[in-house]
């Protein structure tokens, strides 16, 4: 009897239950729309991936191909799959197509029917199917047209040129055109997945919650569920372990639903605590059975960007939690042009690049793409707050109603998607248009006229101080919606700039003024900032030949993207260092020079708390082999940069500041308690001996940085400028810190050739000494091992413990001695 009953019933248990149905792996094919062959393609791909595997065009990124690919970008392409449809698919009373991710202008058929036209990259898609589906075999069909084509087409529409070319008009990721770090490919093609949504009678739309109290006690959460029904009925909403029963009315309902939690443990950036997640699961109910769920993780934080006058300007800081909050980060870049290849391992792997130097805040640059779901769970998880763009850089936009109106939906896309996120912490309308407009001579360069320029730029402001802040108040509670119309607020070249709002100064890199000058140019929030280093040699191997391998190439001058990007680094390294005659060293030094660089630049932001209360250099890492201001190379390689980024993203850190007349020691603490301990500043010689000693005892404030020694430079003997550097150490019960400052720069230092000894202490790990002083020791493997420590310097007799990723038998040393030709 219970086995005919279980039996009888369990169908009509699974039947209510809604599905997905993932098509990527069908069985997909494309062709360029002129030919008639069609060949295998991927989904999630593009175009230029599909033809790459067809053997059909050469490795993009090698040599100079780019150059004979552009012709891919001015075609149409069609992509096409069949799939079957079983009887229990057709049965069910609703059925949508759903499409998260088409590049870009796309025409989707299915059966013969037109179902979609599709124009922006950045949307989601979902189409109501079942009157197109049949049951058994169903062909969906796509024609891609060229972004290229359509976007000059709506170029010839205006009586003015927008900066930006034809790209602007298009929605979709902007770098694909081309940056001064990123090659030209245009792609086309269905580059997220695509599925079916099978539903009976409801469906979860969406949710979001929000965070109604937040204290010691208790938090209170209010979820709002999005549901849609295709008939009027009761439901169970079940959040965890709490339900509550609703009725629904026809078609799109909003449901409210509070949730209590007891002694919450609050979410913490890195470095300042745990990243904790509450797992939440919604299901809708149906008498005893589950018809829909969804699972979210939330963390419970309060996020505030203070702004209030001050005695230099304006404030710019965040505060987590009620605590002022220094943010230590990197501006993030797409990891590939071609945007199908980024792997979830991918994503993870930066996110730890990230976490690893120390980070607390990235910010994803509006040139790119929003990132992937796994990009924003891993900076949940492990307190990396992100500062969002919306995909807008360095152009002036059309506000036409049809554009206006697709930006829209794009932005209720993107925000419903990524608002749950603990680590979202604020919204920007663009990348640099603002200071563009105003500092980049544009109305000059493309002869606008009076009328022309007053339109453009009301148009601008109808986007980014209307449309987008509007669609924000309608998504988003007070607590959660922190917009910023444009990154940087005023251009660097504005005194201004560095009084309020956020910085990006480019007088170093582009205005080829000296590193020093990092020091004077210090801004409230410096959210750009940067100088290129070389990738690793292991990289350069992918795009070149070994022949190739000089910086007169054709090759290597083609992946360095910036017009005058290899000049700018000979003339800044001549003024640091000796010019190394072989290309190796040559990169070497390039790396030991943008470390150097950027040192300068963070140690000064740093000191500066609390009035700059935040650094994110520009660039975290690359998409594709390239000479960039990355930090992380397209391998995935640290530069010297990056581990110099580690050492000064630490909580505590010292650092020397020179003025005129004295040299100054910082202690700068992000931990939230004062520290006891031991300031201990010796001046050493290259060989070990002691010049001099002095020790202080010393409490260092809790998130704070202060001057706690300084120093006459009559003090110091003139004759041991060039053979002896400063040791300065904090030594106290639980944490240490140290720095080595240099009195002259590095090509006046008297080296001498070190000897350097490693010694195996197990398979993960080594011991290092040297004799004598060495200089940025560079540790490196055939089997590309990555070290825990590298370009570091290593004062005489001293044992330095470094972890290896993996085992390795041959470890190649270099040091800045060994490029002295």
């Amino acid at each position: 009897m219970h086995k005919l009953l279980l039996i009888f019933f369990l169908p009509m248990i699974l039947w209510s239950q809604n599905k997905q149905r993932s098509l990527d792996k069908e069985d997909w094919k494309f062709k360029q729309e002129s030919k008639e062959n069609w060949l295998p393609a991927k989904v999630p791909g593009t175009v230029h991936t599909d033809l790459l595997q067809n053997q059909i065009i050469e490795n993009p990124f090698f040599g100079t191909n780019e150059k004979d690919l552009q012709w891919i970008e001015n075609e149409n392409w069609n992509y096409k799959t069949s799939f079957t449809i079983s009887n229990a698919e057709i049965n069910y009373e609703n059925i949508d197509l759903q499409f998260n991710g088409l590049d870009t202008y796309a025409l989707v058929f299915l059966n013969g029917y037109q179902i979609l036209e599709a124009n922006n990259m950045f949307r989601k898609w979902e189409i109501p199917v079942k009157n197109y589906l049949v049951e058994g075999e169903n062909v969906l069909e796509i024609i891609f047209k060229s972004a290229v084509v359509e976007g000059k087409k709506e170029a010839k529409k205006l009586n003015y040129i927008l900066p930006g070319d034809e790209k602007v008009f298009t929605r979709k990721a902007q770098y694909q055109y081309g940056w001064d770090w990123g090659p030209r490919f245009v792609t086309a093609g269905i580059w997220k997945g695509v599925k079916l949504n099978f539903w009976q009678e409801l469906k979860i739309i969406n949710i979001k919650y929000n965070q109604l109290e937040l204290n010691k006690n208790k938090a209170i959460l209010e979820f709002v569920t999005q549901i849609e029904t295709s008939k009027a009925k009761n439901i169970s909403l079940e959040i965890n372990d709490s339900i509550q029963v609703f009725n629904l009315k026809k078609g799109k309902n909003e449901v409210l639903m509070k949730y209590e939690i007891k002694n919450p443990k609050f979410w913490w950036c890195n470095g300042m605590g745990e990243a904790h997640l509450y797992p939440f699961s919604i299901n809708v109910m149906d008498v005893n059975t589950k018809i829909d769920t969804k699972n979210i993780n939330i963390g419970l934080r309060i996020i505030e960007l203070i702004q209030e006058k001050d005695k230099i300007g304006t404030s710019f800081y965040f505060k987590l939690n009620g605590i002022p909050v220094f943010m230590k980060g990197a501006n993030y870049i797409p990891d590939d042009s071609f945007l199908p290849r980024v792997s979830d391992s991918i994503y993870k792997a930066r996110i730890k690049d990230a976490v690893n130097a120390n980070m607390n805040m990235l910010r994803v640059w509006g040139g790119g793409v929003y990132a992937n779901d796994t990009f924003y769970d891993e900076c949940d998880k492990n307190g990396i707050l992100v500062w969002q763009d919306f995909m807008f850089a360095c152009a002036m936009y059309p506000v036409d109603k049809m554009f206006l109106e697709n930006v829209k939906q794009e932005i209720i896309d993107n925000v419903n998607q990524l608002q749950n996120h603990p680590s979202l912490a604020i919204w920007c309308g663009n990348n640099e248009i603002d200071e563009a407009w105003k500092n980049w001579g544009w109305q000059k360069q493309y002869n606008y006229s009076v009328a022309d320029s007053t339109t453009i730029w009301n148009n601008y402001e109808k986007l980014f101080h209307q449309l987008i802040p509007k669609t924000l108040d309608s998504l988003l509670s007070k607590k959660k919606n922190i917009y910023w119309p444009s990154s940087p607020s005023i251009g660097w070249g504005r005194k201004e700039s560095m009084q309020q709002g956020d910085s990006h100064y480019w007088g170093v890199w582009w205005g080829k003024e000296p590193f020093e000058v990092y020091e004077e140019k210090v801004g409230r929030f410096m959210s750009e900032y940067g100088f290129q280093g070389m990738p690793n040699r292991e990289t350069f191997k992918i795009f070149a030949s070994e022949k190739e391998l000089n910086l007169k190439s054709k090759t290597v001058k083609h992946h360095q993207k910036h017009p005058v990007g290899y000049e700018t680094i000979e003339e800044y390294m001549k003024r640091d260092y000796k010019i190394p005659k072989s290309f190796e060293n040559y990169i070497y030094v390039s790396q030991l020079l943008q470390a150097k660089g950027m040192k300068t630049a963070i140690e000064a932001h740093r000191r500066a708390k609390p009035n700059c209360m935040g650094t994110l250099y520009w660039q975290l890492n690359d998409c594709w082999p390239v000479t960039s201001w990355s930090s992380v190379d397209y391998l995935g390689n640290w530069k010297a940069f990056h581990y110099q980024v580690k050492n000064s993203y630490e909580n505590l850190i010292l650092s020397v500041e020179e003025d005129r007349d004295k040299y100054k020691i910082y202690v700068i603490n992000d931990n939230l308690e004062n520290i006891s301990g031991k300031l201990v500043i010796k001046n050493i010689d290259f060989n070990g001996k002691i010049l001099s000693e002095k020790i202080v005892d010393e409490k260092v404030e809790a998130n704070s940085s202060k001057v706690y020694f300084s120093f006459s430079k009559r003090e110091i003997n003139k004759k041991n400028l060039k053979k002896s550097l400063l040791f300065i150490e904090f030594i106290s019960e639980n944490i240490k810190a140290n720095t080595i400052f240099y009195w002259v720069k590095p090509k006046e230092l008297i080296l001498q050739r070190p000897t350097i000894t490693i010694k195996k202490i197990d398979k993960f790990t080594i011991e290092v000494t040297s004799n004598v002083l060495a200089k940025n020791v560079y540790l490196s493997s055939m089997e590309n091992t990555h070290f825990s420590n590298n370009f570091f310097d290593m004062l005489p007799n001293q044992v330095y413990i470094i972890t290896l990723s993996k085992p390795t038998e041959n470890i190649k040393i270099k040091t800045l001695f060994d490029t002295l030709d």
